[in-house]
């Protein structure tokens, strides 16, 4: 469904990401996985249109990508969930997860309600509408930041996102608020109609055990392993038992 070839990013001197490859496959569940600063919100956020490489190409459903996402459509929906959920305080969790059909679509305002009101009940959340995100819990709002991903104009299905990236979904929740977000990610994976394709960036053990299928470790801008979760506990790979050890050890560079 998307492939990135050869895609280079550099802020300043900081070469983020060189020379990447990855290939993203219709129905499968990829974690980015890795120390932090290695460029893993930065593929998502060019892998969304948001942002844009310095090089390489972009390849969404075999056409390449010119320019941002405002500059030309997809082929196929992409959302994102950002990390801290990204709502608007001001408004209401009705309007902050129907904000693009309230902003640019024709449709009647109780017909957005209802769109929203469905799409609040597939996470959980079907009586919080009338609710400001202070008022919400912090794995709530995460929630209604899954609802916002997939709502979508009814007359416009290539608008409908096909695949969800998920910029750290569970930082700073505790456990069980973790595993709420976990399963909700499998389960909208099996929905009918919604996304059954997603990328997600961790770095907690459990959401990678839970919610992934394949895994790329990225490490000084490059995907230094690709293997499956099961393939983590039996790899002799220096990176990854380091980084799934938590040890200071090894040839992670640890700054302190």
């Amino acid at each position: 469904m998307i492939e990135l070839r050869g895609v280079s990013k550099k802020f300043g001197n900081n070469v983020v990401l060189d020379n990447v490859d990855l290939k993203i496959h219709q129905g499968e569940a990829l974690a980015i996985i890795g120390p932090s600063g290695t460029g893993k919100s930065t593929i998502l956020r060019i892998i969304a249109g948001l942002l844009a490489a310095d090089a390489g190409e972009i390849y969404v459903q075999g056409q390449r990508r010119q320019g941002l996402i405002e500059d030309a459509s997809d082929p196929i929906g992409i959302g994102m969930v950002f990390q801290q959920a990204a709502l608007f305080d001001s408004l209401t969790v009705e309007e902050n997860v129907g904000f693009s059909l309230f902003q640019h679509s024709r449709l009647k305002r109780s017909q957005i309600r209802k769109i929203v009101h469905q799409n609040l009940e597939m996470v959980g959340l079907g009586r919080v509408g009338d609710r400001y995100p202070a008022e919400l819990s912090g794995g709530m709002r995460k929630r209604v930041s899954f609802a916002r991903a997939i709502t979508a104009h009814p007359h416009k299905p290539k608008e409908a996102a096909e695949v969800l990236l998920y910029d750290e979904p569970t930082a700073g929740l505790d456990p069980i608020a973790s595993t709420v977000i976990e399963d909700l990610i499998r389960q909208l994976q099996c929905m009918q109609g919604v996304c059954s394709t997603y990328i997600i960036v961790t770095h907690q053990d459990s959401t990678i055990r839970r919610t992934a299928d394949r895994i790329i470790f990225l490490y000084q801008g490059k995907v230094q392993w690709e293997g499956t979760v099961s393939e983590t506990q039996t790899t002799d790979h220096p990176l990854i038992r380091q980084f799934f050890s938590g040890s200071i050890e090894g040839p992670i560079q640890v700054i302190g």
